[in-house]
């Protein structure tokens, strides 16, 4: 098969797109024919190793896993001995993230906890953009910022392929929204549903004198003291990814500015849940969320496609088409 391979850190420039041994799956995996993957700063941070915490876990000198890609979409080709949610035919989606990656190729084999059935309303392409920015959308609102109907909250980078899910999700629980973004993407984000817009080339959201009881930051870039101000007295800010810089000030400087019975900072670590998925898939088909698909690319463009992704100005989600 045909795979993007990635024998060492670097920039895209070190990724190879050659034929590699097609994989056979284990007995507690399904083998997919992958159909399409996305791409996020996951990949990216994985492949640069811009994070140095990221060679703790893949790989102190080089990639532990040879083949990148976490979010993939595509068809069951064949299951393990031990496989009892799926079939041959079956259209599945995933996060691989936890399980090796490998979706930058024409075949992967997967556990099947990683996978959920497709939402059937969505194409290969449309689906490939939903697992890890959909899912960290869904937790960092859920389950980090415990929101409820009626709140009023505040999506930090909504442009974005982890932000526009988050307009989404939000409004789904009954949320009145905020989003924010650059001029060029005012209307985009209107049309998923926001209430209000804030451009903030023209308007700083934490000097409007405005407060919500919920921040979600997608790579928030402020001081953690000018989003305290944002907040109403019991509210929750909560980044999102980030630099290492901004991820650490977040961990620790956040419970030091959190109130034991008031305003709460943190960031948080989004983690692959099959459960996530399923839900995710009912929204899909319920017509309550939709993916924002800024770029698609042949697999064998996969280097082009993560440098337009780290120059950090995607609209929504960058897509690889892998196969019909």
């Amino acid at each position: 098969m045909k795979a993007i391979i990635a024998e060492r850190y670097g920039t895209p420039d070190v990724l190879e797109f050659k034929e590699t041994a097609k994989p056979a799956p284990k007995d507690n995996e399904v083998l997919v024919k992958v159909h399409a993957a996305s791409l996020n700063m996951f990949d990216w941070h994985l492949l640069t190793a811009d994070i140095f915490l990221v060679r703790l876990n893949a790989g102190l000198f080089k990639p532990k896993y040879k083949i990148p890609g976490a979010d993939v979409a595509g068809r069951v080709e064949a299951v393990g001995k031990n496989v009892t949610q799926f079939k041959v035919g079956d259209e599945v989606y995933g996060d691989l993230a936890a399980s090796g990656c490998g979706s930058f190729a024409e075949y992967v084999a997967v556990p099947e906890k990683a996978l959920a059935l497709k939402p059937v309303n969505l194409t290969f392409e449309e689906a490939a953009a939903f697992p890890m920015a959909a899912v960290t959308a869904l937790q960092g609102l859920r389950d980090a910022g415990k929101i409820q109907a009626g709140h009023k909250v505040l999506i930090q980078g909504a442009s974005g392929g982890v932000g526009s899910f988050a307009v989404q999700i939000a409004k789904s629980f009954g949320a009145e929204v905020t989003a924010v973004c650059s001029t060029r993407n005012v209307e985009q984000v209107r049309s998923l549903g926001a209430d209000h817009v804030i451009d903030y080339t023209k308007e700083d959201f934490t000097k409007n004198g405005r407060q919500y009881d919920l921040i979600l930051a997608v790579n928030g870039y402020r001081k953690l003291e000018e989003y305290k101000g944002s907040l109403a007295p019991k509210g929750i800010y909560v980044m999102a990814g980030g630099a290492t810089k901004q991820i650490f000030e977040a961990l620790l400087r956040g419970s030091f500015l959190s109130e034991k019975d008031g305003r709460k900072l943190g960031a948080f670590s989004a983690q692959p849940k099959q459960a996530d998925l399923i839900y995710l898939k009912g929204l899909a088909e319920a017509g309550k969320i939709k993916p924002v698909i800024d770029k698609r690319y042949p697999l064998s463009e996969t280097a082009q496609a993560l440098r337009y992704l780290g120059e950090g100005h995607a609209r929504g989600k960058v897509i690889l088409s892998v196969s019909k």
